[in-house]
């Protein structure tokens, strides 16, 4: 079962102060319990490479290593799972090419069923979400909650109101995503998702550690 109580995205760009794999190293010792690597401007050798760099990070943490969209390159990685976005691609292929990987020995024997994650910003992505085959997708990222700069093309704003809704709407786990701080965070708690996802709370930190302890005391 994933545990999404406090799910970290990265930002290469925002992460440069101290480097990716000591943000993630700190973020993980903080509390993060989901790391998904992002990084829409690098090429696929240079996502591998930072896909694995990330992996190092996590080792004997138990925290799973997703990949934001790059459902081809989970392999490669050795990574535990990708999220995918609405205009990415579709979920139903994403989850075969994440299946082949298992089933082809690729990603190991022993491995457990790849994770795959969705985003979600409206009521009826949710809805066409939950119609999906069983088992296509392990959870639904809903947003975004605020405006945010780590994206510039998100979609209006849903706040308190609009997660709460989106998430009582989906009997799949939720995490709530977009402009998310420690005090966003104590105004979502309750709203029901089953955790929360952030990128510059901790990434733009000077000490990430402390930020991501932080937010997950807040949650919790």
């Amino acid at each position: 079962m994933l545990d999404l109580t406090l799910y970290l995205v990265t930002d290469s760009g925002m992460t440069q102060r101290h480097g990716l794999d000591a943000t993630v190293r700190g973020a993980v010792a903080g509390g993060a319990s989901v790391v998904q690597l992002r990084d829409p401007d690098a090429s696929d050798d240079e996502f591998v490479a930072l896909g694995r760099l990330v992996l190092g990070a996590l080792r004997s943490s138990g925290v799973p290593l997703l990949l934001n969209d790059r459902v081809h390159l989970v392999e490669a990685v050795g990574a535990q799972g990708a999220h995918v976005g609405q205009s990415d691609l579709d979920p139903v292929e994403a989850r075969k090419i994440l299946d082949r990987g298992v089933q082809g020995g690729a990603i190991g024997d022993d491995a457990p069923r790849p994770y795959l994650g969705l985003s979600c910003t409206n009521l009826e992505q949710v809805e066409a979400a939950e119609r999906l085959p069983a088992g296509t997708v392990d959870y639904l990222g809903l947003g975004p909650g605020w405006a945010t700069r780590t994206k510039a093309d998100h979609k209006e704003p849903l706040g308190v109101e609009g997660i709460t809704r989106l998430a009582g709407a989906a009997t799949l786990p939720t995490v709530a995503i977009g402009g998310i701080d420690v005090e966003r965070a104590g105004l979502l708690r309750g709203c029901g998702t089953d955790g929360i996802a952030v990128v510059s709370a901790i990434c733009a930190t000077e000490d990430p550690e402390s930020a991501a302890r932080s937010l997950r005391e807040v949650w919790t």
